[in-house]
C-alpha cells in the first residue's frame, strides 16, 4: 500500500467514541433529528423511497447549494459524502504524477497524503504563528513557479482559525493567475465566523477555481455525510466521473435533510446556534487559559470550532496527548499530526458543560505533572 495512514484522522477514530471526556472535535455539537427538524418534516422523511436518487446530488440540493455563491447554478455543483471525498476526487480531477501543488500549512493534510500517493510533489508555504498566523504571501510568491498545478488552501483554516483578509485572497488570486494554476480551497468552516459576518468563498474570484464544502463542521451535522465541491461546470462534469468510481451518490435521506438544512431560514438558525455556542466557549477556554500565564498560549480563533493552542511543558505533544487519554480520561489532539510539536488543538464546539469538565481534568493533571 502506497498512501500513508492519515494520523490525525486514525487517531481521532481510534479513541474519540471510547474517552471519557473527548476535547478534539473540530466542529459544533452535532444535532439531533428532533432538534433539527419539525414533527411534519420528520414525518415527510418516513415517507421517503430509500432508492439511489441523483447520484450527483439532486436538482433541488445542488441549486440550494449554488445559491450560496455568486453566479453559480446546480451544474457548478457535485454532491459527495462529506467534504473528505469532495477532496479525494478533486485531487484525481486536478492532478496528474508528477505534478507539483503548494500547500498551506498546517492544515488538514489529507490533500497532502493523497497527492504524495498519486505521485505528485507538495510543497509548505506557512501561516506564521508569531503574525497571529497570517499567511507568508512573500513566501507563497517564491514557491508558485510554472510548474505549480494548484495552491491549497484552507479557510477558514483548520487547526489555527485563522480567516484570510479579502486582500490577502486576492493576493493568492493574483499569484495563480500569474502562473495559470488552480486554485483548491477547503471552505467546510465557512460561515462559522464568531464575528458573525460571513466571509466571501474563493469561487468565482478566478476562472480556474474549485472550492468545497459540506455539513459536517459549521452546520454540525457531520453524521449526514454530505458535502460538495464547487466549480466550472466542465471540472465538476469531469469530477462526476470519479464520483462514479468512489460511492456513486450520498445518501437519499442525506440528500433531503441537506435541501432542509440549507435553505436561508433555516441556514441561519443552525449558524447562530453554532456562533452562539462558538463565543460562549471561547469565553471559558481564554479564562482557562490565563491560570497558566505563559506556559499556555493562543491566538484566539477567528471561526471554525477549534483553538491550536501552544504550551512551554517540557514534554512532546503526542506524548501528552497520550498520557492525558490513558491516564486522566481526557483527549486532547497532538500538534504533532500538523507537524508542530509543543502545540494540541482543543474543540471549543463542545456542550459547554463537556468543555468545563474537560478543562477542570486537564488543570489538575498539568498541576500533578508539572506543579503549575
Amino acid at each position: 500500500m502506497n498512501i500513508k495512514t492519515f494520523d490525525l484522522e486514525r487517531i481521532q477514530s481510534l479513541y474519540e467514541n471510547t474517552v471519557p471526556i473527548n476535547l478534539t472535535e473540530s466542529g459544533f455539537h452535532p444535532y439531533t433529528l428532533k432538534e433539527l427538524l419539525s414533527s411534519e418534516k420528520i414525518e415527510m422523511l418516513t415517507e421517503t423511497v430509500l432508492g439511489y436518487g441523483q447520484t450527483n446530488g439532486s436538482n433541488h440540493l445542488r441549486q440550494t447549494i449554488a445559491d450560496l455563491y455568486p453566479n453559480c447554478n446546480a451544474d457548478n455543483i457535485l454532491v459527495t459524502n462529506g467534504s473528505a471525498e469532495a477532496n479525494f476526487i478533486a485531487c484525481h480531477t486536478l492532478l496528474e504524477k508528477g505534478d507539483e501543488l503548494v500547500m498551506m500549512v498546517p492544515n488538514y493534510m489529507q490533500i497532502w497524503g493523497i497527492a504524495e500517493e498519486m505521485g505528485c510533489i507538495p510543497k509548505r508555504f506557512h501561516l506564521l504563528e508569531e503574525n497571529d498566523w497570517a499567511p507568508d504571501l512573500k513566501e507563497l510568491e517564491t514557491m508558485v513557479t510554472s510548474k505549480t498545478k494548484m495552491i491549497v488552501l484552507c479557510n477558514p483554516n483548520n487547526p489555527t482559525g485563522y480567516t484570510l483578509t479579502l486582500k490577502e485572497m486576492n493576493t493568492i488570486v493574483t499569484i495563480a493567475e500569474k502562473h495559470n494554476c488552480w486554485i483548491y480551497a477547503d471552505e467546510v468552516y465557512k460561515g462559522a465566523d464568531l464575528d458573525g459576518i460571513e466571509k466571501p468563498s474563493f469561487y468565482g474570484m478566478y476562472d480556474k477555481i474549485m472550492v468545497n464544502g459540506g455539513l459536517s463542521k459549521a452546520y454540525a451535522l457531520p453524521g449526514l455525510r454530505l458535502g460538495w465541491l464547487t466549480g466550472p461546470e466542465k471540472l465538476i462534469a469531469d469530477s462526476w466521473a470519479y464520483h462514479d468510481y468512489t460511492t456513486i451518490t450520498a445518501g437519499i435521506l442525506s440528500h433531503k435533510i441537506g435541501e432542509i438544512a440549507l435553505q436561508p431560514d433555516m441556514r441561519k438558525k443552525i449558524l447562530a446556534r453554532n456562533r452562539s455556542m462558538l463565543n460562549d466557549n471561547l469565553k471559558v477556554t481564554i479564562e482557562w487559559a490565563k491560570q497558566f500565564k505563559d506556559l499556555i498560549e493562543f491566538v484566539a480563533p477567528k471561526a471554525g470550532g477549534m483553538v491550536f493552542m501552544k504550551y512551554k511543558f517540557p514534554i512532546n505533544s503526542t506524548e501528552l496527548s497520550d498520557w492525558l487519554r490513558t491516564e486522566k480520561g481526557v483527549f486532547i489532539l497532538a500538534g504533532d499530526v500538523y507537524g508542530l510539536d509543543n502545540h494540541f488543538r482543543i474543540g471549543i464546539g463542545a456542550e459547554k458543560d463537556q468543555l468545563l469538565r474537560g478543562f477542570k481534568i486537564l488543570s489538575d493533571a498539568l498541576m500533578e505533572r508539572f506543579g503549575v
